[in-house]
């Protein structure tokens, strides 16, 4: 009873709080789709991938982190906890830094590599650039927040999140609907949102936390590398649907042009919503289960992966039923025209057709991350994208266009089997 208490209280946050990351994700395709139409719509889409590189860091490190206090916080180890966090903000600072180095140079580079060309292009640099230069705040804004809900401050960190995303969109309104500042508007609307929510997470880390020191008993190498670990899986949890994103801009262009990459971003904001609630279930999960595996209760550590599974199964289909009953409806609310909302509303059960395998994977590679299991995790993450590029490259030779909408269930089909796999092979 308490476990299932406990389970509550973790989760039901979590999963409001990456709801909100969800809309945040929608809400300049929202306003720029309703003020620019079907170019910006598509230009947005084609940017967001770095956008969601800069988060994906920041959820990476944090969640590696926040893995790392939380096994130490059930073995009562203090001075660890202390050094765990502070390392974990040192490597935020490093990656951010780092992120625009590498990334402000090449933007036009980058954006030609995800297929955007012309007016495309263009509008791309202006939403793009400015996301970058603000790469500290998406970092850490992403980055704070499982830190904070393995300090047992998850409803803090919703509420931190819900402030930037309402910061957020009062200023697309003002930026982009009454200023007319187009996407570089909506960049800058994003950021400062972000800006708002490190805030508060930065005042929670430093009144409620157990404390900052760089000392303890671990050299300093090796706490990085514990981190950095378990950081590659919860990154590529959160990166995995953009490189999906980037394939599928990819071959929608060559197999249906710009009509069609405005149809997969109509598409593609809705599914991330869903992917970032299935994943608020697993994240949610994430601290009781390192808890416990940190004090060697293995049968709590069952009971808690079993409310995760049943919950995200019927947050699936709770999602399924509710798009596709509103299928015809949610192209028009981004401003799409009714070309784009007529092919939306055809594409759309092709998708919907995968949620029910993502729901088993992201509860699966979350309880191994959770667990130490970094190689099993590694292996579903990673393991998406590479199944859809393979099926990409094959059925739309067959199927056409039609054959890169069915490439993203086929591909989540075949993972989840992989999953069931994984699961059965004895503990290592």
């Amino acid at each position: 009873m308490r476990e299932k208490k406990e389970f509550l209280l973790y989760v039901i946050p979590s999963v409001l709080a990456f709801a909100l990351s969800g809309v945040y994700a929608i809400v300049d395709g929202f306003f720029v789709g309703n003020s620019i139409g079907d170019a910006g719509l598509a230009a947005i889409n084609v940017a967001y991938p770095v956008t969601a590189l800069l988060q994906a860091l920041g959820t990476g490190i944090g969640m590696g982190g926040a893995v790392q206090y939380s096994i130490h916080a059930g073995e009562d180890k203090r001075e660890e906890q202390r050094a765990y966090i502070s390392w974990t903000l040192l490597l935020l600072a490093v990656s951010s830094l780092a992120a625009v180095l590498l990334l402000f140079p090449s933007v036009s580079a980058i954006l030609s590599a995800f297929g955007a060309k012309g007016q495309l292009l263009e509008m791309g640099k202006e939403y793009l650039r400015m996301i970058i230069l603000g790469a500290v705040f998406q970092i850490f804004g992403t980055g704070l927040v499982p830190l904070i809900r393995n300090m047992g401050g998850s409803v803090f960190a919703m509420c931190a999140m819900i402030a930037g995303f309402l910061t957020n969109i009062l200023l697309d309104y003002l930026f982009v609907w009454v200023f007319g500042y187009g996407l570089g508007g909506a960049a800058a609307a994003t950021i400062i949102g972000q800006t708002v929510t490190v805030a508060a997470c930065v005042v929670f880390v430093l009144k409620k936390g157990p404390g900052l020191s760089l000392k303890s008993g671990i050299k300093p190498g090796r706490l990085s590398r514990n981190i950095m670990k378990v950081a590659v899986s919860p990154f590529g949890l959160t990166f995995s649907p953009n490189i999906v994103l980037i394939l599928m801009n990819k071959f929608s262009m060559m197999y249906g042009g710009e009509g069609a990459v405005a149809c997969y971003a109509v598409i593609a904001y809705i599914s991330t919503i869903v992917l970032l609630l299935l994943q608020g279930v697993g994240d949610g999960s994430q601290p009781l289960v390192s808890r416990y595996y940190g004090r060697g209760r293995a049968e709590s550590v069952r009971s808690v992966g079993r409310m995760a599974y049943i919950s995200a199964f019927l947050l699936a289909a709770a999602c399924i039923a509710g798009l596709y009953a509103a299928r015809n409806l949610i192209a028009p609310v981004f401003g799409a025209s009714a070309e784009v909302s007529k092919m939306s509303a055809e594409v759309l059960p092709f998708f919907l057709a995968g949620f029910m395998f993502i729901a088993y994977l992201r509860i699966t590679t979350a309880c191994c991350y959770a667990t130490e299991k970094n190689v099993r995790a590694f292996i579903l993450i990673y393991g998406e994208p590479v199944m859809l590029f393979a099926a990409l490259l094959l059925l739309p030779e067959f199927m056409g266009l039609e054959g890169v909408w069915a490439a993203v269930p086929v591909s989540q089909f075949l993972t989840a089997a992989c999953g069931v796999i994984i699961q059965r092979l004895p503990a290592s």
